[in-house]
């Protein structure tokens, strides 16, 4: 029986950011150990820039150029004796803090909305990089993955997720909250400790926006709800690679990536602060076997993989929008990466080398 919420202890760090510990039992004691570095002043979140062509912004932040990459000392374990870390805790379950480096941290002002900035001339609009940036560490032990962790323990990390989720949407500068995990030095990671992050975005995403149109087309001409429609298809097809009572997780028939692979809920929640503790409990078991049937797909074992949870945005559609986790890999084959070129990455042409069915029967046949 799983717990209905995480004991959460509210910790500071060393420059006033915040660090959060997610615990399976009350009282942990990990909130009390102190930050003793000297960080001095906070990194500057930068500006988000108006893209006209595109309708989109753009976060310039030239701040996280000096973010970590591989260090000998893990920023992400637990404080050690003279090795102090992101975590002044000796050892945690599931720690989430203020990321050091943000993409998204700008200024509010009391209405809540971004502080005004000068842009250059004409088309050059900016303002600051409001929002918010998250690190969430899964575990403290370095060697381990997110696939190593026990059901409990993914049990633990989604359930820090749906409590992020819901504060930084009651926030007034963020619009979108992203979880995701990139694993692999292929994907270019540059921490190997089992941890993800949370953008709390001052705008809707390109992505989310294409999404929530074509579902409002589609509710239009049919009545129906696009994304359960894709589901109830995917279900019926030679796709699924493994369902539970709550989740099936399918090859989309239009895949951009060597191996994609979605995880829905079979019934629609807008977030996971909406998931139901049975969803919860059941989903961790089966996003296992999923990370399972990647690893096993090859015989050289990690796939390196980009797992990315699509949320409705704060205030729009959410009467839409379908909960559902996608996770992809630029592995086509064994030794064999696939690269993003011209035509994906400058005409957002994808071209899928090696195909839904077989990528399907590929991780299917994994374990």
């Amino acid at each position: 029986m799983s717990e209905p919420s995480p004991y959460i202890e509210t910790g500071s760090l060393a420059d006033g950011r915040q660090v959060l510990y997610f615990n399976t039992a009350p009282d942990a004691g990990h909130a009390s150990f102190a930050d003793k570095r000297d960080l001095g002043e906070r990194a500057a979140a930068g500006q988000l820039r108006y893209d006209p062509l595109r309708d989109e912004w753009i976060a310039v932040s030239a701040g996280r150029n000096a973010r970590p990459q591989l260090p000998v000392a893990c920023p992400l374990c637990p404080s050690e004796g003279d090795e102090l870390t992101e975590i002044p805790a000796p050892e945690y379950e599931v720690a989430v803090f203020e990321n050091r480096f943000p993409s998204f941290g700008g200024t509010v002002t009391e209405e809540g909305a971004p502080a005004s900035e000068t842009g250059g001339p004409g088309l050059e609009i900016a303002v600051p990089a409001t929002g918010r940036c998250e690190v969430v560490c899964f575990s403290s032990e370095h060697e381990s993955s997110f696939v190593d962790l026990p059901p409990e323990r993914v049990e633990l990390v989604l359930r820090a997720l749906a409590q992020r989720t819901a504060e930084l949407s009651a926030r007034g500068d963020v619009a979108q909250v992203f979880p995701f995990e990139n694993r692999g030095v292929e994907i270019g990671v540059t921490l190997h400790h089992p941890h993800g992050q949370i953008y709390g975005y001052p705008f809707v995403t390109p992505q989310t926006r294409s999404h929530l149109e074509a579902a409002v087309r589609h509710k239009e001409t049919t009545g129906r709800n696009l994304f359960g429609d894709i589901l109830a298809s995917e279900q019926a097809g030679p796709r699924v690679i493994a369902s539970n009572d709550h989740w099936t997780a399918f090859v989309p028939y239009a895949a951009r990536w060597p191996f994609e692979v979605h995880l829905y809920p079979n019934e629609r929640f807008a977030d996971l602060a909406e998931l139901p503790d049975e969803y919860i409990a059941s989903l961790a078991p089966l996003y296992l076997e999923v990370l399972r049937r990647f690893d096993g797909a090859f015989p050289e074992g990690r796939m390196p993989y980009m797992a990315g949870w699509h949320q409705a945005p704060v205030n729009e559609h959410r009467d839409l929008a379908w909960l559902r986790l996608e996770i992809v890999s630029t592995r086509r084959a064994a030794g064999k990466v696939k690269f993003l070129a011209s035509s994906e990455s400058v005409m957002g042409g994808f071209v899928n080398d090696l195909g839904p069915e077989k990528a399907a029967e590929i991780l299917r046949d994994a374990l």
